[in-house]
């Protein structure tokens, strides 16, 4: 009989002792999957208790969202400094430069005049020149920019230009000339100063 009953007392024991080794080895697991594993809801928009969203996304430049970098908020009062009018004019040509030193001239291309500004210096640093997409802009913006078409030999003219600096901004589309096996569109930016007379200055670059 006592034979069984320290057989007994044994077995408790031990099924006592294991119980506590799995249960502190299931809280360790939980509290490590905790830390190492992001919550779902990071890169949600935070909600208020009325459930309305607020989107936090973009407020520091260069936020990556879905594969684009995300702008900035749009600076209405940078923008809203800006003169809106002015006697300047900006000519030129659009031409890609080959290896030979050959020009291969943008014909009957859109070009654009973009103001210098925080907006649009991160388009500038990440798309530009990093070679990054970024989601769409503002449509505030297009109150702000000034268009033009280039004739038949590159040649483009802006008129009634206000002084400022801005993003001299054209497209040269090009094929096999520029060694592509079909057309590419091959963006070409540059920044410049305008005052108040004409400026003639060539937009380009090499291939």
């Amino acid at each position: 009989m006592y034979r069984w009953v320290m057989h007994g007392i044994l077995a408790l024991a031990l099924a006592l002792g294991l119980g506590g080794c799995v249960q502190n080895s299931l809280l360790f697991n939980g509290a490590e999957s905790m830390f190492s594993r992001p919550s779902a809801q990071t890169d949600r928009p935070s909600t208020e208790s009325n459930g309305t969203q607020i989107d936090v996304s973009g407020v520091t430049s260069g936020v990556i969202s879905q594969g684009r970098v995300q702008r900035i908020p749009f600076p209405v009062e940078e923008y809203n400094r800006l003169p809106l009018k002015g006697s300047a004019t900006v000519t030129g040509d659009i031409y890609l430069i080959d290896a030979s030193g050959r020009k291969i001239y943008g014909r009957q291309t859109r070009l654009y005049l973009n103001p210098v500004t925080s907006y649009s210096r991160q388009w500038y640093t990440e798309s530009y020149l990093g070679g990054k997409k970024m989601t769409k802009a503002d449509p505030r913006l297009f109150n702000y920019l000034r268009f033009t078409t280039s004739d038949a030999k590159g040649h483009f003219a802006f008129y009634g230009v206000p002084p400022g600096r801005y993003y001299l901004i054209g497209v040269v589309r090009c094929g096999q000339e520029c060694g592509y096996d079909s057309p590419h569109n091959i963006r070409i930016a540059r920044e410049i100063t305008v005052g108040n007379e004409t400026l003639t200055i060539d937009l380009n670059r090499p291939i």
